[in-house]
């Protein structure tokens, strides 16, 4: 029994030696994390010099029952305006994760991006068998634009508002561009917009609702080329009366 002790104790001795050793033999840097590595990892959003295209998303929220209760389709690009130049970033859906809870008369919707570098918040307020986003929020913490310019957070809040208003049960639509001023320095465009909240039945939007930006794209070229038509029937008109006049007179004579 004593000789198996002393094995024993032999063959940990040597273990504990080789575990040394290949320590010892190792550099310092593959042997303890690289802090520099993951500090580098951490995202953060880059600012263009001109603007693109945001890609679209599609984000759901649910209630605690588990029924879709908020539905949003949009694009979002987010606008700095950095001493008197405006810095632009677009929004990755691949990127985006959601959180939020809706209540009988209140609910909300916030797109977050990695290590909370971007935000949007979207706060629904249900009245009078309608909805509309009271309040939006926004922050952004990108790169600093320039190599010597220091980190810098941008937030913007739209607060009692009633924005994007939509009947029960319908949803609001609007592919024209949704430009908000949140602050001086940040503004946020979406484009293009669909939402529905608080009834979202079987997660499918609703008869939609035509923003005023749409609906005047829409009627003010009919109206303008009614009103074409309108001025060459005129001339026409005055043409025809004008010419029978003049035979008419020549007859006469």
């Amino acid at each position: 029994m004593v000789q198996n002790v002393l094995m024993s104790k032999s063959s940990l001795l040597l273990l504990l030696a080789t575990i040394s050793g290949v320590l010892l033999g190792r550099d310092d840097s593959s042997a303890w994390p690289d802090l520099s590595s993951t500090e580098a990892q951490t995202y953060r959003p880059v600012l263009r010099p001109s603007e693109s295209i945001p890609p679209i998303g599609t984000y759901m929220q649910r209630n605690l029952a588990g029924q879709p209760c908020i539905k949003a389709t949009l694009g979002v690009e987010f606008i700095v305006v950095e001493k008197k130049r405006s810095w632009y970033f677009s929004v990755d859906p691949a990127r985006v994760t959601t959180s939020g809870f809706c209540s009988k008369d209140l609910a909300l919707l916030s797109l977050m991006l990695p290590h909370n570098s971007t935000s949007l918040q979207f706060i629904f307020r249900k009245e009078n068998e309608s909805f509309h986003v009271d309040e939006l929020k926004a922050h952004l913490s990108p790169q600093p634009i320039c190599e010597k310019c220091a980190n810098k957070t941008y937030a913007g809040l739209l607060a009692h508002q009633k924005l994007f208003v939509a009947a029960d049960g319908r949803s609001f639509k609007c592919t024209s561009e949704s430009l908000l001023l949140t602050s001086p320095e940040l503004k946020v465009k979406l484009v293009p917009l669909q939402m529905q909240a608080f009834s979202v039945a079987r997660g499918a939007y609703g008869q939609e609702v035509e923003c005023w930006a749409d609906y005047n794209k829409r009627v003010i070229p009919i109206v303008m080329g009614a009103v074409v038509v309108g001025l060459v029937l005129i001339a026409a008109l005055t043409f025809f009366f004008v010419r029978d006049r003049r035979t008419q007179e020549y007859e006469r004579l």
